[in-house]
């Protein structure tokens, strides 16, 4: 594939003819099975941007979902969506590339490590530079064409790295994975809802127009061509959701106004849609984003390095679950708190080394018991029945099948 010109904002060597080769799509990652007779769920969780470390908040709805998919996974085929590609597209994530080909053009990301970029990232995020829409469509182009800048390439392999210590399903961190719509075939598919109003022709922008359901106009396309969040996201799951009968909407509760718009539209093709939204961690007290830093030892890495320092493998996995789930729960009113983490590890060994192994009904008819009225478990009622103060000791079949 041609590159873009250096002309464009990018030097040679940096940009989008100079990234890492096209990985191969994913065989079926996150199914498990089809033709089955049982239901099919669709679990897509807001995606992070490869840009920066692991936090509190982002590990919090990792685990979140990862339980949810594989207790799922025992009652129902579950597609588990989660693409970088998909989201490649957004200003925030393409300005970021071109800031670092402008400012560091001869920066060799593989000697960095997530603190290094992520620091480069609170930089771009500072600087609050909204350069010109013709100097991302380069890097826009090149993404569609399955290519990721070396830099976010570089914190995709380490979080692979921190996914399996971690016990997290990969859904593909490193695997091109493009929405099955082209924008205009998004914007099409609006059109035939009665949901968009787009006003290209006229020089302006295209909205979603949920007007008829009491929501305001919300922009998807600017006027000279940046798609947002919710944009990249209409283009992956209108294709995906009329294949399932449950679509579940996993979240940071801050994203809500889009994520109902969202669910608005993906009731209309047929599913019952599910949110959940899932609130962020605070740090002494404040709830920060990411972009702004500050993460000290609290990232994924030094706490997986903490963790690791007197406890085995399971036991962190299973540790983390309980603190980031049942400790923690749905809200964002606890901060967060290395001694509970530290008791919720000691209860992991616990609870794995009386773990019963005797007959048991099986573990699908037992998980069915967290799922409320929908299709899915419930991963805070489910994890949050481990910790009870009269309950029996966990059965090996869930520790293994869902926990660690």
């Amino acid at each position: 594939m041609p590159g873009p010109r250096t002309g464009d904002g990018i030097r040679p060597g940096t940009g989008p003819d100079a990234g890492t080769p096209l990985a191969p799509a994913p065989t079926a990652a996150g199914q498990h099975g089809t033709g089955t007779g049982r239901p099919r769920v669709l679990l897509a969780p807001v995606t992070v941007t490869p840009s920066k470390p692991l936090t509190p908040s982002h590990l919090k709805g990792l685990l979140w979902t990862d339980v949810m998919y594989r207790a799922t996974a025992h009652l129902a085929d579950v597609t588990l969506r989660y693409s970088h590609t998909t989201y490649h597209p957004t200003e925030q994530t393409l300005g970021f590339w071109e800031f670092l080909d402008r400012n560091h053009g001869d920066l060799d990301p593989t000697a960095l490590d997530e603190l290094d970029l992520g620091a480069l990232y609170v930089a771009f995020r500072a600087a609050a530079e909204r350069v010109p829409a013709a100097a991302l469509r380069p890097y826009a182009d090149a993404v569609e064409h399955g290519w990721t800048h070396p830099a976010a390439t570089r914190i995709l392999e380490i979080w692979t790295a921190q996914y399996a210590e971690l016990g997290l399903h990969d859904p593909g961190l490193l695997s091109h994975q493009p929405p099955a719509l082209s924008t205009a075939e998004m914007i099409a598919r609006l059109d035939a809802l009665g949901m968009c109003l787009d006003q290209r022709a006229l020089g302006g922008p295209v909205h979603l127009d949920l007007t008829r359901h009491g929501m305001p106009l919300r922009t998807l396309i600017s006027a000279d061509g940046r798609p947002n969040y919710l944009a990249c996201a209409l283009r992956e799951l209108l294709a995906l959701a009329a294949e399932h009968d449950e679509v579940v909407l996993l979240y940071d509760s801050q994203l809500d106004p889009d994520y109902q718009r969202l669910a608005r539209v993906l009731t209309a093709l047929g599913p019952t849609v599910s949110r959940v939204p899932i609130g962020r961690v605070p740090i002494d007290g404040a709830i920060r984003s990411a972009r702004e830093g500050g993460w000290r030892d609290q990232h994924a890495g030094a706490l997986l390095a903490a963790c690791r320092s007197g406890h085995g493998p399971a036991a962190v996995r299973l540790g983390l679950r309980l603190y980031f789930i049942a400790v923690l729960g749905p809200g964002q009113a606890e901060s967060y708190r290395p001694d509970l983490l530290h008791q919720c590890l000691g209860r992991a060994e616990r609870l794995l080394a009386a773990a019963r192994t005797e007959a048991l009904p099986p573990l699908g008819d037992r998980l069915a018991r967290h799922r409320r009225s929908q299709l899915h478990v419930d991963p805070y009622r489910l994890t949050s029945s481990l910790l009870g103060r009269h309950r029996r000791a966990p059965a090996t079949d869930l520790m293994t099948g869902v926990f660690v």
